[in-house]
């Protein structure tokens, strides 16, 4: 923090920043607008909280970071003692649009992420369509543009039966390339115990392969045993053992050897073990990693004991474990091991979820909730808040290769975050966002709040009160060196 005052004639000439900033040039500024400046902060940013610090907001862009003096053009938020964090980005969801959105849609589930604090997203390819061809992934994008407040890419789909066409294409285009949801369309989806496909898919590509990781043949053989036992009406409490350490374990060490023998760049989703987190580095920064691996926010807060209060609203797919794993998974988070949170958000109708084993799809929402989660956790010792804003923040985007987000710098965009973190308040159906009307987390009292969310400079959630005026914008991709 330089703790600049910016002279008020400087301010009305409207110069900030024009010549050493690509995104401002070309346009004209003798017309300010817009200008936001955020008093007094707490400000969260790389490793570090800066007390008392503003922020002036111009243009969409971080213009200023220090102490400012406000001219009469500025609306001047006061951020007396919360904290400023960079946007959430938050590396894997399922909005269900196009194809279900009975369940979700990029209109309502990005209202929801922005109330929430996540200013960015991936969506995963399992719409209806399935994301298996460029013609659908543009379609997709086309229809995101008009509907989505937060920011936006996709992973493109693949599986056995495209993968020839996706090898053809510049996959450098792509975010990423991914199988995750695909294996509801039928077997043999799952990639990664798929030698053959997958060899030929590290050696044809140049992007992030990110991989749903379990061993399908051992989930069905476990299936049959379970079945046997209990028929249709397997208990919930079974799904860990049913959807096991051990297949995760199997499918995750076999990917991992192929990706380091062909030096692929290789993304492991989701990952529900802590003996699978024994398989990942932390001897080099992040940016230099070629295997990497995230950790959702439900498999931090829930263990197998929820599942007699809630059975299958927390049914995901891979399954939550047992307290042994939700500790381990913290303990690799913090010693990075594993290197962002997601959340996997997937909503489905209640109907759809209170059912028998077999029946109740797999999947819940939580994009709304998933900051509060690790705030709480943050409340009661288990990680710090420059830490959550590493793996939910930073991290994310240097994963990702993403430009100008992430981070509180001059120069990127004012993708913001305010929160209070001594504001009580009770997950309720009257609060819930999510399309699908609950959550898993309903009933769960929060001693944190986000308070306001701006994304790309535009103040869209501010204490509950929505400006739906703006939509949000594709993420844009570093130049490869």
């Amino acid at each position: 923090m330089n703790g600049i005052k910016v002279p008020l004639a400087l301010l009305k000439k409207a110069t900030l920043n024009v010549k050493s900033n690509p995104i401002l040039k070309n346009k004209i500024y003798m017309q300010i607008e817009n200008k936001i400046l955020i008093k007094n902060a707490n400000i969260v940013n790389e490793g570090k909280v800066i007390t008392g610090a503003d922020v002036l907001i111009y243009d969409g862009i971080i213009q200023q970071i220090g102490t400012i003096e406000p001219a009469a053009d500025f609306r001047v938020i006061d951020a007396t003692g919360k904290h400023l964090i960079p946007g959430i980005f938050d590396g894997q969801v399922h909005f269900r649009d196009p194809g279900n959105t009975h369940k979700g849609d990029l209109f309502t589930e990005s209202k929801a992420a922005v109330a929430g604090g996540v200013t960015s997203f991936i969506d995963m390819p399992n719409t209806v369509p399935n994301v298996l061809t460029l013609e659908i992934f543009k379609s997709k994008n086309k229809i995101v543009s008009e509907k989505s407040l937060a920011n936006y890419s996709f992973f493109m789909g693949i599986n056995a039966d495209n993968i020839d066409e996706v090898i053809k294409m510049d996959t450098t285009q792509f975010i990423g390339l991914s199988d995750d949801g695909l294996y509801f369309t039928k077997k043999g989806n799952l990639l990664v115990t798929n030698t053959a496909v997958m060899e030929k898919l590290f050696k044809n590509t140049d992007c992030i392969i990110a991989v749903h990781s379990e061993n399908e043949e051992l989930i069905d053989k476990n299936e049959e045993i379970f079945r046997e036992k209990y028929g249709e009406e397997i208990p919930f409490e079974m799904h860990p053992l049913i959807r096991s350490e051990e297949a995760c374990y199997q499918a995750t060490e076999q990917i991992i050897k192929l990706a380091k023998k062909l030096n692929a760049r290789l993304h492991i989703l989701h990952l529900t073990t802590a003996k699978e987190a024994t398989l990942f580095e932390n001897n080099i920064p992040l940016i230099k990693k070629r295997i990497t691996t995230e950790v959702c926010v439900q498999n931090l807060w829930f263990s197998d004991s929820a599942y007699k209060t809630l059975g299958p609203l927390i049914k995901w797919n891979p399954a939550i474990k047992f307290d042994k794993d939700k500790e381990g998974l913290l303990a690799a988070l913090l010693d990075d091991r594993i290197d962002i949170i997601t959340t996997d958000h997937a909503p489905h109708l209640l109907a759809e979820k209170q059912n028998t084993y077999f029946n109740a799809i797999s999947g819940a929402p939580m994009v709304q909730h998933a900051l509060n989660v690790m705030l709480e956790l943050h409340k009661q010792g288990k990680i710090s808040i420059e830490k959550i804003v590493e793996k939910m923040c930073h991290n994310p985007c240097v994963l990702y290769n993403v430009a100008q987000r992430g981070f509180i710098k001059e120069g990127f965009y004012a993708d913001l975050v305010l929160v209070d973190l001594n504001a009580n308040w009770t997950v309720a159906k009257e609060n819930i966002l999510y399309k699908c009307g609950w959550s898993p987390l309903e009933g769960t009292q929060f001693s944190t709040k986000v308070t306001q969310t701006f994304v790309n400079g535009n103040l869209v959630f501010d204490n509950g009160v929505f400006d739906e005026t703006n939509k949000g914008m594709a993420i844009r991709l570093n130049k490869r060196n």
